[in-house]
């Protein structure tokens, strides 16, 4: 039987009765005749209130520990799927990360995953069972319990799915596929039926939260096909895309055209001025504080000065108080962060064959009264760094401006 790998995240095993439901589900891919390896994220809002727990105990808590903790919550609710399942007949077993081969570099909280060993799960799939594998963690090669940053669970269910030769890899959620912006924020956002992996990979990092841009990383890698959808949807059919988003090598979309509009609330930047000597100094702290920065940017002004900027992501930035010391305490005035910022990305294949995008959505922008402190761009993004309070604000009119007004073809 050809094997397929279903993801499924916190608000869809958030309690018992969607746990259920999720174990119905799991059973009628079995009946389909499918091998079916799951991974579960954990339950609710789970890590976020033991991340809560560990900030009341410390303002700084020790990372290794923190994974220790925030390990826990899926495996909670991969024990009760599997029990959820063996309940409506099925046979089903559970594994942590570590216990499905799930082996990762030696960073804590924001691990990445560097093989996958999938030989207790290739065994149990082998039996006829159904494996359910904690998402979201792993162990080093030191054998140290390892987290994968928010979204790891995404990026276990496609590295396990390339490691097993799986048909593909389906995410379900509480939503219907990737949108061209959060509907939460964006009334009018549409589902979008295809995406390559690059467009998915740069929403993943410019905020978009459905998929997990390692993850998509991954999947391209190994061609490996993703299915996001809705945990309540039906099965998928011949066309995946129908009703929910299918990611993929190519997407039947026109060169230039914005795919979506993604948003970050909550950034930091680092600001740095001196010899290049002070901004290795500077690299070797973040390193060792394993703090992960994003869109690095170093200049050099002459006379042996150079000036650097990267964003900081406070989303996996446990312990910032330590850090602000640290800088305050070694590079004095050559170093500082600056808070209140977000970023607003518009995303798509092509788009920045020309400066016309980037004329376009500063121009938008500026009329919404809208400041823009910064510019990045990539093959697939333009990112505009603006102030935190006006992010919903941007991400509505970019929307409007970018794919409202210009319904997409399909070349």
């Amino acid at each position: 039987m050809s094997i397929v790998v279903q993801k499924y995240g916190g608000s869809s095993v958030a309690d018992v009765d969607r746990i259920r439901q999720v174990a119905a589900r799991i059973m009628r891919t079995r009946a389909a005749g499918r091998d079916v390896a799951v991974v579960v994220s954990a339950m609710g809002d789970t890590t976020d209130e033991l991340l809560s727990l560990a900030k009341r105990i410390s303002t700084n808590p020790d990372r290794r520990e923190l994974d220790m903790l925030l390990s826990a919550g899926e495996r909670i609710s991969m024990a009760l799927l599997s029990m959820a399942i063996r309940e409506l007949g099925g046979d089903a077993i559970s594994f942590t990360g570590s216990q499905s081969g799930i082996i990762t570099n030696d960073r804590h909280v924001d691990a990445r995953i560097i093989e996958v060993r999938p030989f207790r799960v290739q065994d149990e799939l082998a039996r006829g069972r159904v494996v359910v594998i904690a998402g979201y963690q792993g162990v080093s090669y030191r054998r140290e319990v390892t987290t994968l940053g928010r979204g790891g669970s995404d990026t276990t269910a496609v590295a396990m799915a390339a490691a097993l030769g799986a048909e593909y890899c389906e995410i379900c959620s509480d939503v219907e596929g990737v949108y061209t912006a959060d509907p939460r924020v964006v009334p009018g956002a549409q589902r979008i039926g295809a995406l390559s992996y690059e467009e998915t990979q740069e929403l993943a990092e410019a905020g978009a939260k459905v998929l997990n841009a390692q993850a998509v990383e991954f999947a391209k890698e190994k061609g490996i096909a993703i299915y996001a959808r809705a945990t309540a949807s039906a099965l998928p059919g011949a066309d995946p895309s129908a009703d929910g988003t299918v990611v993929r090598r190519d997407a039947p979309r026109a060169p230039g055209t914005v795919a979506g509009v993604a948003s970050e609330r909550d950034l930091l930047v680092l600001q740095a001025r001196g010899t290049s000597a002070t901004l290795a100094s500077l690299f070797a702290l973040l390193d060792a504080r394993g703090t992960a920065g994003k869109q690095l940017h170093v200049a050099s002004f002459g006379h042996g000065c150079d000036g650097m900027t990267v964003l900081v992501s406070r989303e996996n930035l446990h312990d910032e108080d330590r850090l602000r010391r640290d800088l305050a305490a070694r590079f004095t005035t050559e170093a500082s962060l600056v808070d209140g910022l977000g970023a607003v990305s518009v995303i798509g294949a092509g788009i920045n064959a020309s400066y016309a995008n980037v004329r376009r959505g500063t121009t938008i922008l500026e009329e919404a009264g809208i400041e823009t402190r910064g510019l990045a761009t990539s093959s697939f993004r333009i990112s505009w760094l603006i102030g935190s309070g006006q992010v919903d604000d941007a991400v509505g009119r970019l929307h409007q401006g970018f794919i409202e007004a210009n319904p997409q073809r399909v070349p």
